[in-house]
């Protein structure tokens, strides 16, 4: 454990500090993706008050691309929220990236080692249209999947626009586009997360089952970009539109 801490301790220093550092797998090839997530909830444990969680690699051409055949998982630490209308400080990341999400309001907790999607559904509130900011700690985003899951995923920041009721709106289909600077860098569909976003969600419940936690009423998901994700510079200019929920816009500065 006190490996794993010290391990723990490189990311979360590469974090404070701006600072990328070599993948762990450089020093630790035998990393596997349970002991990263014994890494990451040690960080998890120093981050205070937590807003939700979010998903990761939940394409499935993705999984195929690296070799995996389900998403991975990470927290989403409350003080990392950016409000609607507040610029992204480029120069306090590493080297941000954004994605379009469709975020999941859960009205009721839910936890279970067999949750489904429909599951998932009847326990959420509301969804949104977010952007998460992807700020990897690892040189160049040179990483295998246990050194990202030990890194949260890679998480950085992140903005949820107004909540909407999730009722008459099917995931799998809505429309999503990605801007940057008034330009389209990206467009797809709420199927791009892992056929449905609630699928993804189900899973990540179902994993976290095995640690005996679950997703609480109020708390946020994020259920995997759904498009590639765009490098940002000061002066940059992003926006996540999502059909029939709404849009949400995030300035660099």
């Amino acid at each position: 454990m006190s490996d794993l801490q010290g391990y723990a301790d490189v990311l979360t220093a590469a974090r404070r500090e701006l600072k990328a550092v070599p993948p762990l797998t450089d020093s630790f090839p035998e990393l596997d993706q349970a002991t990263a997530y014994r890494v990451q909830r040690l960080q998890r444990a120093g981050v205070g008050a937590l807003a939700g969680w979010k998903l990761g690699v939940t394409s499935r051409a993705k999984q195929k691309q690296v070799g995996i055949d389900a998403p991975v998982y990470g927290y989403l630490a409350a003080a990392d929220a950016l409000d609607l209308g507040e610029p992204l400080v480029v120069a306090q990341q590493i080297q941000p990236r954004a994605e379009p999400e469709i975020v999941l309001v859960m009205g009721r907790d839910l936890e279970g080692a067999h949750v489904t999607a429909a599951d998932v559904l009847a326990a959420t509130s509301a969804v949104a249209v977010g952007i998460e900011v992807l700020d990897s700690r690892y040189e160049n985003y040179r990483f295998t999947i246990p050194d990202v899951v030990a890194d949260n995923t890679s998480a950085g920041r992140y903005v949820v626009g107004t909540a909407v009721p999730v009722a008459g709106i099917d995931l799998k289909l809505v429309g999503v586009v990605l801007e940057h600077n008034g330009e389209v860098f990206g467009t797809a569909s709420g199927a791009a997360s892992l056929g449905h976003p609630a699928a993804a969600v189900a899973w990540m419940v179902r994993a976290l089952a095995e640690h005996g936690e679950g997703l609480r009423a109020g708390e946020i998901v994020l259920s995997g970009g759904l498009t590639a994700a765009v490098p940002l510079a000061a002066g940059d200019v992003v926006v996540a539109s999502i059909d029939r929920i709404g849009s949400v816009e995030l300035a660099c500065v």
